[in-house]
């Protein structure tokens, strides 16, 4: 029985591509606070009656475009990864989803059956979001409190520009970017504006300014933007890529209140018309294959791009199951068991206040 073990934790997917099986992977995901940040009766209503009774269908119309034979490609090479990270490891390695299977809950009670009194949390975003990575910890945190309470939590701080995590994304990118190209597109997850200003811990920092994300600040220990862009400040330094040959751009938004500009649609769009006939992308929000690779930008914006002038448009595969992001996460974990680490923190230290 081991005293210590790990925990991946992913964003999640539908059991299956039906509409049933969507809709309520999306009732799940919708109805987090965290995820949609309403007052509970108005999150109902919008979740209930603006978007249940029509965006299952049309997910579910792009889930079957991108299902494997084996299941949801997210689901499919989180495990691959798990097996691959357990294979270089002595303690154990669980994987669970933040919403639907494999579930938080079925990990932590198989963690306790174990005997394990000391876990790491590596939530698998590179950077802070409330909707992303303060949701999983948060769950994680409540799930153990109920029904293991006798394990201690670490929980890996975000790695945005850990040296492996760059090193992986750069070495996941290489062949690519020894084919001729015009332009590479940093596509990140978007987020509503208004969850900037939610973990922004002294409320008047994130997006006062067009330089608020520059330099060095607390704040950005909690800013979703501020940790893009140093991400691509990071990669772009260890390729060497010349500041003309990339740009930055959000996707996914949802609704219509404002989102972390500029929108990836309208910038694949702008591009194609302005010329870039080869255009490569990279979602490094994403450490695995997902709807929001595969088919969003994969098809719909490969289409898009063509539409406006493109010519060819490559979507740069998610890190996956990257021999170099299987070494970053061991690495994660050994840092961890050694007695001097500090790439970790613990749950009290995770700032859960600012929702």
């Amino acid at each position: 029985m081991s005293q210590r073990a790990v925990l991946l934790v992913n964003l999640g997917s539908p059991n299956s591509p039906s509409v049933s099986d969507i809709r309520k992977y999306l009732r799940a995901f919708l109805m987090d606070g965290r995820v949609l940040d309403a007052p509970y009766p108005i999150r109902f209503g919008i979740v209930h009656f603006m978007i249940l009774p029509f965006r299952p269908k049309r997910s579910a119309e792009a889930y079957h475009k991108i299902w494997r034979p084996e299941g949801s490609p997210l689901i499919v090479t989180s495990r691959k990864v798990q097996a691959d990270l357990q294979h270089r490891l002595r303690i154990p390695v669980e994987l669970a989803m933040r919403y639907q299977n494999p579930s938080i809950n079925h990990a932590v009670k198989k963690l306790r059956a174990q005997g394990v009194k000391d876990l790491l949390l590596i939530p698998m975003f590179p950077h802070y979001a409330m909707s992303s990575y303060e949701t999983a910890v948060d769950r994680v945190a409540r799930l153990l409190s109920k029904v293991a309470p006798k394990i201690s939590l670490s929980v890996m701080a975000p790695f945005y520009e850990h040296p492996d995590y760059i090193r992986a994304l750069v070495g996941s990118a290489a062949d690519y970017l020894k084919q001729p190209y015009d332009h590479l597109l940093f596509s990140f997850h978007g987020i509503p504006e208004r969850h900037l200003h939610k973990s922004d811990p002294t409320s008047c920092h994130c997006l006062t300014t067009q330089e608020c994300c520059a330099g060095t600040s607390l704040v950005h220990d909690t800013c979703y933007r501020a940790q893009c862009l140093k991400t691509v400040r990071a990669f772009a330094q260890s390729a060497g890529l010349p500041d003309d040959k990339f740009s930055i751009a959000f996707q996914s938004r949802l609704g219509r209140d404002p989102w972390l500009k500029p929108y990836t649609d309208h910038v694949l769009q702008t591009l194609a018309r302005t010329g870039k006939r080869k255009l490569l992308v990279m979602c490094p929000a994403f450490v695995a294959d997902c709807l929001e690779t595969l088919e969003e930008i994969g098809l719909r914006g490969r289409q898009s791009f063509r539409d406006a002038g493109g010519e060819e448009l490559t979507l740069i595969p998610c890190l996956n199951e990257h021999p170099l992001w299987i070494a970053a996460l061991e690495k994660m974990v050994r840092e961890w068991m050694s007695p001097t680490s500090t790439r970790t923190q613990s749950i009290a230290s995770v700032s859960m206040e600012n929702v």
